[in-house]
């Protein structure tokens, strides 16, 4: 295509946030900027000019001090505004007016507006609530939670106190839950009755029975009631009662270091359980408040939505546009119940600004004949934001097409690693089909080959080769870093390695062709092979499991082969049996399209199965390594593959 997709209009690149902020970069620093890439490569160049501009153009509430990078040319050792002090849940509640913060909507629900003035109050009551129960700065809060206005006021009372807060969503099976929970011990678990999806009403009090039982750590539990189920949790205390004995009144947020922990977030558990992942306040907070303001070009009393599950970093990223004054559409439940227009009926119900979703849903949209912009208003949308797996060629067209042709189409790409994104939206340049428009702002983004060296045009992987506040402060439990650097740091010195296959276009934007590791991305959610296994492998009829990613219309499906114990069959009934299985214990995200059969799984020579060498084997790829392998004969029992046709 020799043209763009989509230009920004000439008042729409005035009004924006991010040329104002150029302008005063510009007036500040005597930058030349004329561009989105001139910005991008002086906030590269000036880490620390950069990242001072952004806080004092954000207005963030703390004290900054005087110092805003600390061993800057190292690592993962370098320290942004080490002198600093701030609260982050005080940095989301600066406005307490009358007007709506929170909005919420779910199968078969609509419920209430929530005003500054209300989510403030409940915010104060519920801090003091967890502070009488002995909540105290550093303490995990953890939730069992679907994506409701409680869980948010949940979370925001934890970081005014200091506590550190871990969610997942009530989807997930009790093993999945504990594998997470488990590692970070919270004194305070905040958990729903149950939940809905997909016009089932699900009940979660069996699971909340184990799930406590199996957390020794626990002082108390608190319910929130959603569904109106019974839920029989030992010395649980209902989230109402828990209010209604405290009454508003001024929050004492807690002035904490810039460094201190905010979120714990879970790695995918590929390798064994999930690493837990620590975030600061201060690196999440102006991380994703450069993206709002500035990269989705969010403003005081726009509505910001995006589908997710608040066991996905897109949800934390979600509340942290409260930060610009926006009011938040939160949703739970099926995007595709009654039909696939329940998101678009909600978008023209409350005039969402910024709308985001995955690649996935965009991709079933396309597939299920919709055409939202022949049904729907839609006239509010000004920006749709993509993520979780790579938004391909035809899901530009689609969007374009049959949603709305006057939009900023921002495919977005990062993670729960850096609880925000590497490569995102410019709202003052062109939409190329495919692209991602650009690279964050203040990160030193770079597309390397195999031996550190940049490409241009080419496939290699994604590398940040700078510092940035949003790094993890480390992984819990892993006292020395040494879990910390094997993840990010071994491929490459002092470089960040993310683990995906990108490419750099001739137009400057990028293009994420999917993981370079072994993590597993269906519908943009990570999936973690050995959460699956644990729940295979328990089953007497299977000897042993692998499971890949295969690339799929334009997505990623999840296919399982397992070494059967003498005697069995892979039938029709032991595939439902396998595939309940992994619904039960881990989640339905965790169940495979298919189920194959094979007589032997290759392995390192020391005895680890390797999934990457049976993914290469799936797409035709050259095995690069076949030296490593133990048994490398065992790969022919995955060459092509018919079942994987289709």
């Amino acid at each position: 295509m020799s043209d763009p997709m989509w230009r920004p209009s000439g008042e729409r690149v005035k009004a924006s946030n991010l040329l104002k902020f150029m302008e005063r970069v510009r007036e500040t620093w005597g930058a030349d900027l004329s561009t989105y890439e001139d910005l991008q490569a002086w906030s590269v160049a000036n880490r620390e000019e950069f990242w001072v501009s952004l806080w004092d153009d954000a207005g963030i509430v703390g004290v900054r001090g005087e110092r805003a990078l600390v061993d800057g040319d190292k690592m993962p050792s370098a320290r942004f505004f080490p002198d600093a002090t701030l609260n982050f849940a005080e940095n989301l509640l600066r406005k307490q007016d009358g007007s709506v913060a929170l909005t919420f909507s779910g199968e078969g629900t609509r419920g209430r507006d929530w005003t500054w003035e209300e989510l403030y109050g409940a915010v104060s009551q519920t801090a003091q609530a967890l502070e009488d129960l002995g909540v105290e700065r550093g303490d995990r809060v953890a939730a069992f939670m679907p994506n409701i206005p409680e869980i948010i006021v949940s979370m925001l009372a934890a970081a005014s106190i200091g506590a550190v807060w871990s969610s997942c969503s009530p989807d997930f099976g009790v093993r999945g839950v504990l594998d997470r929970f488990g590692q970070i011990e919270p004194k305070v678990l905040i958990a729903c009755d149950g939940y809905r999806y997909n016009g089932k009403v699900l009940s979660s009090g069996d699971k909340l029975k184990e799930i406590t039982a199996a957390l020794p750590s626990l002082e108390k539990t608190i319910i929130v009631p959603f569904i109106g189920a019974p839920c029989d949790v030992p010395e649980a205390v209902q989230f109402p009662d828990l209010l209604e004995a405290y009454e508003p009144r001024d929050i004492a947020f807690a002035q904490l270091p810039f460094s201190h922990p905010l979120y714990i977030m879970f790695s995918s558990g590929t390798t064994g359980a999930p690493k837990c992942i620590v975030h600061s306040a201060g690196g999440t907070l102006l991380q994703q408040v450069k993206e709002h303001r500035l990269n989705c070009d969010l403003k005081e009393g726009d509505v910001l939505f995006y589908f997710t599950t608040c066991g996905w970093m897109m949800w934390n990223w979600l509340v942290a546009g409260l930060s610009c004054g926006a009011r938040l559409a939160l949703y739970d439940g099926s995007p595709f119940y009654p039909d696939g227009n329940v998101l678009f009926d909600y978008a023209d119900d409350v005039r969402i600004n910024v709308f985001g979703t995955s690649a996935k849903y965009i991709d079933s949209l396309n597939k299920a004949g919709l055409a939202p912009r022949g049904t729907h208003d839609l006239g509010s949308i000004r920006t749709i934001l993509s993520t979780g797996s790579p938004l391909v060629e035809a899901g530009f067209d689609y969007v374009y097409e049959h949603i709305k042709a006057d939009v900023a189409l921002c495919s977005i790409s990062g993670g729960t690693d850096i609880i925000s994104c590497f490569v995102l939206g410019n709202p003052i340049g062109p939409v190329w089909r495919g692209e991602i428009q650009a690279k964050g702002l203040g990160m030193a983004v770079d597309v390397w080959d195999d031996q550190g060296g940049p490409v241009r045009g080419e496939k290699g992987e994604l590398v940040c080769t700078g510092p940035f506040p949003s790094m993890p402060t480390g992984f819990w439990n892993d006292p020395d870093g040494a879990k910390y650097r094997a993840a990010y740091f071994e491929r490459f010195d002092d470089v960040w390695c993310h683990g995906d296959f990108a490419e750099i276009t001739s137009h400057g934007g990028i293009i994420i062709y999917g993981r370079s590791d072994a993590t597993l991305n269906p519908g943009g959610v990570r999936i973690g092979t050995a959460e699956i296994y644990a729940q295979v492998e328990k089953l007497p009829a299977v000897k042993e499991a692998i499971a890949i990613g295969q690339d799929w219309e334009g997505d990623v499906r999840i296919i399982l082969f397992v070494v059967l114990a003498d005697g069995e069959e892979l039938d029709e009934d032991l595939t439902q049996e396998i595939k309940a299985a992994i619904r039960a214990g881990a989640s339905p995200r965790h169940v495979p399209a298919k189920v194959l059969a094979v007589s032997d799984i290759p392995r390192t020579k020391s005895g680890k199965i390797t999934e990457l060498a049976v993914r290469d084997v799936v797409h035709g790829r050259e095995i690069k390594n076949k030296e490593a392998l133990a048994n490398p004969e065992a790969l022919d029992f995955f060459k092509n593959r018919k079942e994987l046709e289709s």
